[in-house]
């Protein structure tokens, strides 16, 4: 399935200032939407009540021989007009 990016925004910050950013997103998703806003673009979005939430962490190996990166993601998905569905991955716990 083609993807197209609706946003993106990537810029080295302090730890704090990302947990900063992180807790204005899980208010909004309490609220029901989420509005993005950087460099003259924007975006909004309404998660249904039950989207799919999904965390990975990863390694990338770098071919020349470099040091790995390291990644942490996190993701919200969901069919357009779609209330969401039960999944079944288990609980999850984060500390």
């Amino acid at each position: 399935m083609p993807e197209e990016v609706l946003f993106k925004f990537e810029r080295s910050m302090e730890r704090n200032e990302i947990a900063d950013y992180l807790r204005s997103v899980a208010d909004s998703i309490d609220g029901g939407d989420i509005s993005l806003e950087a460099g003259g673009e924007s975006v909004t979005m309404s998660p249904p009540a039950r989207p799919t939430f999904e965390i990975k962490a990863e390694r990338e190996t770098s071919s020349s021989g470099g040091p790995a990166e390291l990644s942490v993601e996190f993701e919200l998905e969901w069919d357009e007009g779609s209330e969401g569905e039960d999944g079944s991955g288990g609980e999850l716990r984060i500390e």
